[in-house]
C-alpha cells in the first residue's frame, strides 16, 4: 500500500548512476526521504519533475527497514520558476530549506514549519531576495520553535537551540546589503 502527501522538495542526492535521494518536506508526514529509482535516466517518468524546490503530489512505498522510502509517482503542482530568475533568490531558498532541515524531525508532522516555507518560496519567487525576507524567515522560524520571544536576533535564538545554521547565512547577509 502506497501512502500519497503533497510536499516541497528540499534536497536532491545522486544515489547511483541513475537514482536519486530526494528529501521532502510534507504538512502530514515531516520529513521524509524517497529513492527514484532510474530518475536519472532521461526516459524515466520522473524526468523534469524531480528538482529543488518543486511543489508536488507524490506517492511511495514505505521501506520494509530503514526510513529510506521508494517513491512511486510524482506530478508537479508548482515549478516555482521564479525562483531561479537570480543567483541570491536561489541562494535564499536554499538557505530557508537548509534552516527547516536543521530543525525538523525526520518523519514528524511540523504543519506550521511547513506552510511557513511554502509561504516563504511563493514570496521569493514573486518578489525576490531581500534581506527583509531572510530575517522575517528567521524571526517566524523562531517564533514556531518558541524561542522567539525577546527582540534579540531570531537567528541566535535559533542557534541556541541547537539549530546548526547553514554556512550560506553569512554570504547571504553581505550579498543583500
Amino acid at each position: 500500500m502506497a501512502d500519497t502527501a503533497q510536499g516541497i522538495i528540499l534536497r536532491l542526492t545522486k544515489l547511483t548512476e541513475t537514482s536519486l535521494i530526494v528529501r521532502w518536506s510534507t504538512m502530514e508526514f515531516g520529513i521524509i526521504d524517497t529513492v527514484a529509482k532510474g530518475a536519472r535516466n532521461p526516459k524515466s517518468s520522473f524526468a523534469g519533475k524531480l528538482d529543488l524546490f518543486f511543489a508536488a503530489e507524490f506517492s511511495w512505498q514505505a521501506a520494509k527497514r530503514g526510513k529510506l522510502h521508494h517513491l512511486r509517482e510524482c506530478h508537479v503542482l508548482d515549478y516555482r520558476e521564479g525562483l531561479r530568475r537570480d543567483y541570491h533568490t536561489m541562494m535564499l531558498a536554499g538557505y530557508c530549506c537548509g534552516l527547516i532541515e536543521q530543525v525538523c524531525e525526520p518523519e514528524h508532522p511540523h504543519g506550521e514549519m511547513h506552510d511557513l516555507l511554502g509561504r516563504a518560496l511563493r514570496h521569493l519567487s514573486e518578489e525576490g531576495a531581500s534581506l527583509r525576507a531572510l530575517r522575517h524567515f528567521e524571526r517566524e522560524l523562531a517564533r514556531i520553535e518558541g524561542v522567539g520571544r525577546d527582540r534579540g536576533e531570531a537567528f541566535v535564538e535559533l542557534a541556541q537551540i541547537g539549530a546548526s545554521l547553514p554556512q550560506l547565512r553569512s554570504d547571504l547577509i553581505q550579498r543583500l546589503r
